[in-house]
């Protein structure tokens, strides 16, 4: 059997002899989230980003390995424990005398291609042709009862899988309803996921179900780094050697581990320590309670961790630094992280009074400040000063209030967008067979299961024992005798219906006449409003921008829409309008998409006045571009920026060329151009 590299042998992993990781756990923030997290399950899981070379994978491999073992009945494929009275598995009812095994915690593998039967379990299909027998089969959640559950590249993990994964994980059950099975059972595990943030992001709603979330990164310090290279190597060199020199760092955190289990149910968290982290999750103004909830428990498992018996404001910090960070109010663009200077100020200096061992029997505490102080006296604690909290969680300038800045004493070539708005959910029409995504019907792999059919997929047992069924009725007469045999033709797939993502094609005219009328921020604000949009259903996006004498490529084809984002905002403006260029670029861009997958449905946001200014005849070559484009059969919107009493209307006929809607600015805002475009569909293109 292979050997996974040593938890203790990760850098900032290991007790002893490691870097000073500045915290009094003994370990890094990931090992911290790792560790605290198997020590109380209900924290909910550790969500760990980082780029590739980082040893996420590596250290959540390794951590099976130091957690203690468990007791299960011999032969129970749902890991129920023997000595807990109201531990009830489906293999059972066992005997109280029944043999018992201890065995090491399964550390259990969730592919990102897994369907939901290999997730929750399915009906066993040997059993069932051969034996006729309606055995349910245990999925990946049973198996990984009382042990880890790992997912790898979460965040390309299709959302209703993650969505049952961490159901199950918040309720540690699963109950299953499907194909005449109705069963239930225990599910508590350690939720681990990693992720790199280039690949994409996860949904907020998702992100904020995992307890604890931690960044990690290559370390600068060349001493670390040529560290690591050495334990590498020596690893790969004698796998079985390396993993026996930290046997001891390995028992003694398995050792840890147990202690801290034994000792949770005695910390200790007082009213006080209740107040301090609901001031701390106010300050950082973190939506819902689940946060204050997540803290405590982390807090209360570091007070066991580093063998306190009550929580502390060194375990309030700690908690903190891991379960607040993607739980703040933010921007989906904005980069993760705390502001530990405002963590200090909200937690103080004066540490926590000490319980009071008899608390004195009455009706019960007085809330806090009494009856005969005013209302708002006691509302300073629970809430950070106003510069602070402003700092932290700043809110954007309105696109009126960005262009005037850009307009008086600032840098006129720049202008910044404005707030995003929240668009409505817009579908595009017919079903399509794109990658897994948010918007649009699609059929594919992923997703619920609406029927069967005759195409590759995952075996659909009930229409392929219906497909024989039927032909025995209509063999009857014949050879066959009626009787139900199995044939290649009876075979079924199951069809299943999700959704899926889709390209838009932002074409964006950076010219001077644009910038002259300052209506670039309210462009941004429009686009980046789409590119948040983007962000929250998983669709592709891409970036043109044409200016001076030419047009480029800003952003590729890519799911990583924070790097729009961030382009976005320092898109200059200025100069000719090359028309004709920009559209010819975008057309390049969507026949290479075309080419690359024919199922990418896209869509092409011309954001422009329709004047075209550079170039030799560049009215003519703007007419035979658009006429390209056209012949593309690429669904298009035009938004007419042209303002003022005289008009030209040449975005008009520009989006007559395209085929394209055209949607004079006047009649749109920000909020109403996002509507526009997002509710722009494929399916009504001329």
């Amino acid at each position: 059997m292979p050997t996974n590299y040593p938890f203790s042998a990760v850098v900032g992993c290991g007790l002893g002899s490691e870097p000073d990781t500045g915290l009094d756990s003994g370990l890094d923030p990931m090992g911290l989230a790792l560790v605290l997290t198997s020590i109380s399950p209900q924290i909910g899981g550790v969500l760990v980003r980082g780029h590739k070379g980082t040893a996420k994978s590596t250290a959540v491999r390794g951590l099976a390995e130091v957690l203690p073992w468990i007791e299960t009945h011999e032969g129970d494929r749902y890991s129920a424990d023997p000595h807990d009275p109201g531990a009830v598995s489906p293999d059972g009812p066992f005997d109280p005398a029944a043999p018992t095994v201890v065995r090491p915690v399964r550390l259990v593998e969730l592919p990102v291609g897994a369907s939901e039967d290999r997730l929750l379990g399915s009906i066993h299909l040997e059993r069932a042709l051969t034996a006729g027998a309606v055995e349910f089969e245990p999925g990946l959640l049973a198996r990984a009862h009382r042990g880890v559950l790992y997912v790898d590249e979460v965040n390309l993990l299709h959302d209703h899988l993650v969505d049952l994964l961490l159901d199950a994980a918040a309720t540690g059950t699963v109950t299953v309803e499907r194909d005449g099975v109705s069963l239930g059972h225990a599910a508590r595990f350690v939720l681990i996921g990693t992720m790199n943030p280039e690949e994409g992001e996860l949904r907020p709603q998702l992100l904020d179900r995992f307890g604890l979330t931690v960044e990690v990164a290559a370390p600068r310090d060349p001493a670390l780094r040529t560290e690591v290279v050495r334990r590498r190597l020596a690893f790969d060199e004698d796998p079985e050697g390396f993993a026996a020199g930290y046997a001891e760092r390995q028992q003694e955190l398995t050792r840890r581990i147990a202690a801290a289990r034994g000792r949770l149910g005695s910390v200790k968290v007082s009213d006080a320590a209740l107040l301090k982290i609901a001031q701390v999750c106010a300050g950082f103004e973190v939506e819902g309670l689940r946060a204050d909830i997540v803290t405590t428990r982390t807090a209360a498992a570091h007070a066991a961790w580093v063998g306190r018996d009550r929580v502390t404001l060194a375990d309030i910090r700690a908690a903190a630094l891991l379960a607040l960070p993607h739980r703040r109010r933010r921007d989906p663009f904005d980069a993760p992280g705390l502001d530990e200077d405002l963590l200090d100020r909200l937690l103080g200096d004066d540490e926590l009074p000490e319980p009071d061992p008899e608390p004195d029997p009455g009706p019960g505490p007085e809330p806090p400040g009494g009856t005969d102080e005013e209302p708002g006296d006691h509302e300073e604690p629970g809430d950070a000063p106003e510069g602070e909290t402003t700092s932290e969680c700043p809110e954007a300038a309105e696109p009126d209030q960005a262009s005037a800045a850009t307009a008086g004493g600032g840098d006129p070539e720049t202008a910044r967008a404005g707030a995003a708005y929240r668009p409505r959910l817009f579908t595009v029409d017919g079903v399509g067979e794109g990658s897994p995504g948010r918007r649009s019907r699609a059929r594919g792999a992923t997703g619920r299961r609406v029927g069967s059919g005759t195409g590759p997929g995952q075996l659909h047992l009930l229409g392929t024992l219906h497909a024989a069924a039927e032909r025995a009725v209509r063999d009857a007469a014949g050879h066959g005798g009626g009787r139900v045999l199995l044939r290649p033709e009876d075979l079924r797939s199951a069809v299943r219906e999700g959704r899926e993502s889709n390209l838009l094609l932002f074409c964006v005219d950076a010219s001077g006449s644009m910038a002259a009328r300052r209506r670039m921020a309210h462009v941004k604000t429009a686009v980046l409003s789409l590119l948040t949009d983007a962000y929250r259903r998983r669709d592709k996006v891409a970036m043109v921008g044409f200016r001076g004498r030419e047009a480029s490529l800003l952003l590729p084809p890519t799911g990583s829409v924070e790097v729009a984002a961030a382009l976005l905002d320092d898109l200059p403006s200025g100069g000719r309008t090359p028309l004709a260029e920009g559209l010819l670029e975008a057309g390049r861009v969507l026949r290479r998409e075309r080419l690359r997958d024919p199922r990418v449905r896209p869509l092409l946001v011309v954001v422009t006045d329709g004047r075209a200014t550079a170039g030799v005849d560049p009215v003519e070559r703007s007419r035979l571009a658009a006429g390209h484009v056209a012949a593309l059969g690429v669904p298009s919107v035009v938004v007419d920026c042209e303002q003022g009493p005289l008009r030209f209307g040449l975005a008009r006929v520009l989006a007559a060329r395209l085929r394209a809607e055209h949607v004079p600015m006047e009649r749109v805002s920000a909020a109403a151009l996002v509507g526009v475009v997002a509710g722009r569909t494929p399916g009504r293109a001329a």
